[in-house]
């Protein structure tokens, strides 16, 4: 049966409740009305203020009309109010996942509706709920999530916007989507246990390699993180992050709020810049003129962030930080160089040199097929470039090899690698000792070594080795 069958007299009461708000909006003035346009926006944007203003106003139309014993409501609120103010000012069904209500909602970062179905990610699957979301509501929500972003036009077939609780919202729609079957996909950051020692108890690391990630760390070098959709790259940075000195300045540059570095590491003097495309170049020089220890960019994606990437690791700022959509350590460089390139100039070969200098490793992510909840490292590579032969190359010190089901290793480490370590030897030294503890258990027997053919010729996807 349909929902809103079962639930008919709720619903029934949600359009009271919301005929008698209207009411009295209507013999409002202008400008009660124009903030009351705020204050709804405010409401589904999850502003305290706002909801609770809400939730007052909803209470006191039910007193002495209704109490919660005489009405069903849907299963998946949790009282009557609540039902009723998330139906008219809310996320409609989407509140319980929204705001954790569940064990599983708080460990589901991801929720899709398509159509007036909604879909949660648990346990790693897709999941279809309970709960309906019709067009109508469907698009009520897309108009308040859009007067959030002022710069979005409703007719666009796609928006990505953000809650005020960071909840990143992408939206297809119009000639996009079939008729009827808009979507919107809900992304949520989970506050999880951010230790190396957990990403081992998950499977996504080898548990003997724990110590190996903190030195290296400690030791300051400049990483890539890289991977598909949901690798796990931003959580892997966020735990590599977690055991930064806490009393070094940072700067965290990224598109979107997704990551709330505050609580991640709230006793760190960590700015945090919100910037992309034309926002982010007009303030790179003022960013470059900073005095941060390090930078963190997530998800760098177009030629801007790239070039600020670049810019930052190539005048000697260490211990920075970048995630990037990317299928192996291989294309990074290229990728990167060929967008800085298109915009602003710039020979390819130059730029891909200064990326080898630049960043020392790159940390390659997947998500099990088997299981999308589980998210592996895939390999460890470090970026090195001889300014005798001028040559770059790509060496694997970390591979996962599929047919045994084992991380393999690979003991090897550049000149410039051991100039920096000359700063923490004894750090440094333990970083060589457990590289070639970990090859002795498990080596890599085949050539580790990659010169990339599109350093030499400009172009092309043919290596030496």
């Amino acid at each position: 049966m349909d929902q809103h069958q079962t639930f008919s007299r709720f619903f029934s009461l949600c359009r009271t409740v919301e005929e008698i708000m209207e009411r009295e909006w209507n013999d409002s003035e202008e400008w009660e009305r124009q903030k009351r346009l705020e204050m709804e926006k405010g409401a589904i944007m999850g502003h305290e203020k706002e909801t609770c203003f809400y939730k007052t106003k909803i209470q006191n139309i039910l007193k002495g009309r209704y109490q919660e014993s005489d009405m069903i409501y849907p299963p998946w609120y949790r009282s009557l109010t609540e039902g009723i103010f998330a139906e008219l000012y809310g996320l409609s069904g989407l509140t319980p996942w929204a705001y954790d209500e569940t064990e599983e909602y708080k460990n589901s970062s991801s929720a899709k509706l398509i159509g007036d179905r909604m879909y949660c990610l648990i346990d790693g699957r897709s999941v279809l709920q309970p709960q309906r979301i019709s067009e109508n509501r469907r698009q009520q929500l897309k108009r308040a999530f859009l007067l959030t972003a002022p710069k979005e036009r409703i007719e666009k077939g796609f928006h990505e916007v953000y809650l005020h609780n960071g909840i990143r919202i992408t939206i297809y729609s119009g000639d996009r989507t079939k008729p009827g079957q808009d979507v919107m996909v809900f992304r949520k950051y989970i506050l999880r246990e951010l230790t190396f020692e957990k990403l081992a108890e998950l499977g996504t690391i080898p548990a003997d390699s724990v110590e190996l990630f903190k030195i290296m760390v400690r030791l300051g070098f400049n990483v890539l993180f890289s991977g598909q959709v949901r690798a796990g790259k931003t959580a892997f940075m966020q735990v590599w992050q977690r055991h930064e000195d806490t009393s070094l300045e940072g700067l965290a540059v990224s598109t979107d709020p997704e990551t709330p570095w505050h609580q991640i590491m709230p006793d760190a003097p960590l700015m945090q810049i919100v910037a992309d495309g034309k926002d982010l170049e007009d303030i790179t020089k003022s960013l470059l003129r900073g005095d941060n220890d390090y930078i963190i960019s997530e998800e760098i994606r177009d030629a801007a962030a790239f070039k600020l990437a670049v810019d930052v690791t190539s005048i000697g700022t260490v211990r920075s930080k970048a995630t990037i959509h990317a299928g192996d350590a291989h294309d990074i460089p290229y990728k990167m160089a060929s967008a800085i390139s298109a915009k602003y100039g710039g020979d390819l070969k130059p730029l891909i040199a200064r990326i080898f200098r630049s960043f020392n490793y790159v940390i390659e992510l997947y998500q099990v097929p088997s299981d999308r909840s589980r998210k592996r490292l895939k390999g460890i590579s470090e970026y090195r470039y001889d300014p005798i032969s001028a040559t770059v190359s790509i060496h694997t010190i970390c591979r996962y090899d599929e047919i045994s089901k084992r991380w393999r290793w690979k003991y090897d480490i550049g000149e410039d690698k051991k100039n920096m370590g000359k700063l923490q030897p004894d750090e440094f030294k333990r970083m060589e000792e457990m590289l070639k503890m970990l090859e002795s258990k498990n080596p890599i027997m085949e050539n580790t070594v990659i010169y990339p053919r599109y350093y030499g010729d400009g172009g092309g996807n043919k290596d030496d080795r």
